[in-house]
């Protein structure tokens, strides 16, 4: 047989099912502690706290819940005796553990939505809400669930790095399921144009974003981002230093055109004086100040290709009028060039209102040929220019200096139009290059038979990891790098799907039943005794993650009335905060 705890030699069992507890609920009698001892709960371990982590969590969880009731025989209606009885379900509860690499929870919405944007980063407190069992005891309050069948709980294990502090096939062994919700933060894609990995200043949008969220392991970015937008800065007086106005003269290129493109050019565009009531750290807003004087957004497609959508379209062209000093600009010319048949044809295609939209504004914002700014910051944004290489400064030949682009036409099909060589260049100047054209997943060690390196996430059908395993994905690992922080419900619920339908189908044996002669505890117990005896593994659980938030949140840390927290931008901070429970 094949040996469980590899990823591929997953051994499956024919699953027992404890119906005593079912029977005696449909018999309206009390269930035997004997019952209750033996059935069996199904522990979850969830690797990655960001929203898909948390999703998934919280609709297994549900649906597991769920299924306990129908076949307690609890949801059924009046007349159940016309009905059949409700299948069996050999789980008495579910616990599911979330595993994070870094102290604190919530992944991208933490770094990655633009602190300018806090609607969104609100979603938060309905991930911390799960943590006190708001969600099950919804439900099991609606329907009179007995004491017995409260049956769900969720922990946290932060501050461990799966794949280093534990081997992945050592939490398959601990666990009945195991959802990798990870992400696709670990790499970027590349150019692949002279000058992108040998100049100083040319860095990942992904890396700039990260620092300027505060995380803590991309501190290192901000004096590379201090010298491109401030090269001249030890000549300025103490009192330019300290002005929170002063605009930068730096010229910066951001390449890509999705929303995370247009964020980075909204933030360098607002500076300090638009980010002060924000969660953007003391540190990087020092080195904004008032914001960057010009920045160009380049794509090699037409407006209509663009991976934006209007909500961000529309915040650059409100700069002005918000008081940001910052005047939004798109060419009429380029608007033009890529308003192709086949770009007509997707406007008026089923899917081509939401486009639509953004043709209209953009050609209401649109100007002829260079225009003045009155403004003393600017936003173009160019399209249909490709950058060809990235070239050196004048004054220091290894930092960046400018990029070289060339116009592109497109030609093609209408959704199959693809960008083509023109051999018409132009030169951008640029003390800052942020690329931004998509992140790719990676595996976790000893994943790499069971990852599409291709696609960048780990093959997967619905959710189920390919093979015979006892794993399952969620989120940017699962389906790619795509869509906004909502449409990580839906792929939860699919995987949650999935993970019911794997343990309905018998196949799989509950860990730490009364078969179990395992002399090594499960689950949540066998993972803290786990990590107890790793050297150097210091976990977080949920309380003193409360205690880094508590820290956050002193209102003597803050700016202002209307900042929300100012983040603790080391791990060593936030373990030193954490470690002082009282």
């Amino acid at each position: 047989m094949l040996a469980r705890g590899s990823y591929n030699n997953f051994k499956h069992f024919k699953c027992f099912s404890s119906t005593a507890d079912i029977i005696a609920s449909n018999n309206k009698e009390e269930p035997t502690n004997s019952a209750r001892e033996n059935a069996p709960r199904l522990s979850v371990a969830i690797v990655g706290a960001g929203p898909s982590g948390f999703y998934a969590a919280k609709y297994l969880t549900s649906s597991v819940v769920k299924r306990i009731q129908s076949a307690a025989g609890i949801t059924a209606a009046v007349d159940d005796e016309k009905k059949s009885p409700p299948p069996p379900f050999c789980w008495s509860g579910i616990d599911v553990d979330i595993v994070e690499r870094l102290p604190t929870p919530y992944g991208l919405v933490r770094y990655g939505v633009a602190p300018d944007h806090p609607e969104v980063k609100n979603v938060e407190n309905d991930f911390a809400s799960l943590f006190q069992n708001t969600e099950v005891d919804n439900i099991i309050s609606k329907n009179h669930i007995p004491d017995e069948l409260r049956s769900s709980s969720l922990s946290y294990f932060g501050n461990v790095d799966v794949g280093k502090d534990i081997s992945l096939s050592h939490l398959q062994s601990f666990y009945d399921i195991v959802i990798l919700a990870y992400g696709c933060q670990a790499a970027d894609r590349q150019l692949g144009i002279p000058g992108e990995d040998s100049l100083e200043g040319v860095l990942s949008a992904r890396k700039f974003v990260a620092w300027y969220n505060g995380h803590p392991e991309f501190a290192h970015i901000g004096p590379i981002v201090k010298r491109c937008l401030w090269p001249s800065s030890q000549d300025d007086s103490e009192e330019e230093l300290s002005s929170d106005k002063k605009v930068s003269p730096a010229r910066v290129v951001v390449i890509g055109q999705g929303n995370v493109a247009l964020d980075v050019a909204r933030i360098l565009a607002k500076g300090k004086p638009g980010l002060i009531d924000t969660d953007t750290p003391n540190s990087v807003l020092q080195v904004l100040r008032g914001g960057v004087s010009h920045v160009s957004v380049v794509g090699r497609r037409g407006h209509v290709q663009g991976a934006f959508t209007i909500k961000e379209i529309r915040e650059l062209t409100k700069l002005k009028k918000e008081g940001h000093d910052a005047t939004f600009s798109v060419r009429k010319e380029e608007l033009d060039l890529g308003m192709t048949e086949s770009s007509v044809a997707e406007l008026k295609g089923p899917s081509g209102r939401p486009k639509t939209r953004i043709d209209k504004l953009l050609q209401e914002s649109a100007i002829s040929g260079d225009s003045e700014s009155d403004t003393s910051k600017q936003v173009d944004l160019r399209f249909l220019m490709s950058p060809i290489r990235l070239e050196p400064s004048d004054s220091n030949s290894e930092r960046v200096g400018q990029v070289v682009c060339e116009r592109t036409k497109l030609e093609g099909e209408p959704f199959h139009q693809k960008p083509l060589r023109t051999n018409e260049t132009e030169t951008m100047p640029a003390d800052l290059v942020l690329v931004s054209i998509g992140y790719r997943g990676m595996p976790l060690e000893g994943m790499d038979d069971l990852f599409d390196k291709q696609k960048g996430i780990v093959a997967n059908d619905h959710g189920k990891v390919a093979g015979e395993n006892n794993m399952f994905v969620a989120g940017w690992i699962k389906r790619g790098p795509t869509g906004i922080v909502g449409t990580n419900i839906m792929c939860a619920k699919e995987t949650a799907s999935s993970v019911m339908k794997f343990i309905d189908s018998e196949s799989i044996q509950p860990l730490n039943t009364p078969q179990d002669d395992s002399k090594f505890s499960k689950g949540r117990v066998g993972l803290t005794d786990f990590l107890q005896r790793e050297e150097g593994v210091e976990a977080i659980n949920w309380p003193q993650f409360m205690k880094i938030e508590a820290a956050e949140t002193d209102r003597s840390r803050l700016r202002t009335d209307a900042q929300p927290r100012e983040k603790l931008l080391s791990v060593d901070e936030m373990l030193n905060v954490a470690s002082h429970l009282k």
